[in-house]
C-alpha cells in the first residue's frame, strides 16, 4: 500500500513539472507576441498612408533613385536594401519641437512601410554596437508619435557607442542650437554606403566607414547650408573641422541633393565650404 502512495506521489510531481514547463512556456510564447505585435511604436502610418510634406522639405529633399522612399509623419527616408539602412533621412526641426518632454522609450521594430522589410533589430544583438539614430529621438520628444517613429529600424544604424555618445552626439546638439537660433532647419544625414563595408547581424547590415549630416536654413529669403563628414569613430576635434562641400558628400554617396532648387541656388549652396556665422566664435 505504501508503495502504491509513492508511486501515486511520484506521478503526481512528474505530471506538475510537466505542466509547469508547458505553463512557462506558452507564457514565453505569449511575451514574444505581445512584444512583437502590442509594443510596436505606435504610429498614424503604419497603415502606409504618409502625411503630405511640410513645404520647406519638398523643395529640399534629394533626387529620388530606384531605392525606395517613405514619408513618415515626422520624418522622410530613401531605404537601401543592400545595405539595410537609410540612404538618406530628412526631417525639419524647429525651435518648438524642442523640449525635454519625458517619454517612454518603445521596442525596435522592422518599419511596416519599407516594402523589402527595414533590418530586424537583433542583427545588433551582441555585435557591439549601438543602435543609432539617423532622426534623432532628441528632436522628436514634442509628442509620443513622433518619438516612437524614431525607433523603425529604418531609422537605425550602426554606430560606436564612444561616437554614438561622442562626437555625433556633439553634432546633434549643435544642431538644436540652430533650430533655436534659427526657428527652423532642414537635416539631411546618415552613413556613407559603399562597397565593401563590413556587416553585422544574419542580414549583413553595413557599417559605415563616415557620417555626414547636412543643416539648412532660409534666412531673411537667403538659403544656407553647411555640411558635415564624420569619420566614425571618436574625435575631441571641433565641430567645423569637419566641414565640407556637399558637393564632396554627392561625390561619396552618389546622391543628388538639393535637386529641385534653381540651378544658380543649387551650385552656390553645394560648392561652398564656410563655417562663417554658424559657429559662435566666427
Amino acid at each position: 500500500m505504501q508503495g502504491k502512495v509513492i508511486q501515486k506521489n511520484s506521478f503526481q510531481l512528474k505530471r506538475r513539472k510537466h505542466l509547469w514547463k508547458i505553463i512557462v512556456a506558452l507564457a514565453t510564447i505569449a511575451f514574444l507576441v505581445y512584444q512583437q505585435y502590442y509594443q510596436q511604436p505606435k504610429s498614424s502610418q503604419q497603415d502606409g498612408h504618409a502625411k503630405s510634406l511640410p513645404d520647406d522639405l519638398k523643395y529640399l529633399l534629394p533626387k529620388p533613385t530606384e531605392d525606395q522612399i517613405v514619408h513618415r509623419s515626422h520624418y522622410s527616408f530613401s531605404y537601401n536594401e543592400a545595405h539595410e539602412q537609410a540612404n538618406w533621412v530628412a526631417y525639419q526641426l524647429k525651435k518648438e519641437h524642442l523640449t525635454d518632454a519625458d517619454r517612454e522609450r518603445p521596442y525596435f521594430y522592422e518599419d511596416p512601410l519599407v516594402t523589402t522589410q527595414s533590418a530586424d533589430w537583433r542583427n545588433y544583438k551582441n555585435s557591439g554596437y549601438d543602435r543609432g539614430h539617423l532622426c534623432p529621438a532628441g528632436d522628436r520628444r514634442f509628442s509620443d508619435e513622433a518619438y516612437n517613429e524614431t525607433f523603425f529600424t529604418s531609422n537605425i544604424v550602426p554606430q560606436k557607442n564612444d561616437f554614438n555618445a561622442g562626437v555625433w552626439n556633439r553634432l546633434e546638439m549643435q544642431t538644436r542650437y540652430w533650430a533655436k537660433k534659427y526657428g527652423s532647419i532642414t537635416v539631411i544625414t546618415a552613413g556613407v554606403l559603399k562597397e565593401g563595408l563590413p556587416s553585422i547581424g544574419y542580414e549583413n547590415v553595413s557599417v559605415p566607414e563616415a557620417f555626414y549630416k547636412i543643416i539648412v536654413v532660409d534666412v531673411d529669403r537667403a538659403i544656407k547650408a553647411i555640411a558635415f563628414l564624420v569619420p566614425h569613430q571618436e574625435s575631441n576635434m571641433q565641430l567645423d573641422s569637419f566641414v565640407v562641400s556637399v558637393d564632396e558628400i554627392e561625390r561619396l554617396t552618389g546622391i543628388n541633393f538639393f535637386e529641385k532648387l534653381p540651378d544658380s541656388i543649387e551650385n552656390a549652396l553645394e560648392s561652398a565650404v564656410k563655417t562663417e556665422g554658424w559657429f559662435k566664435s566666427n
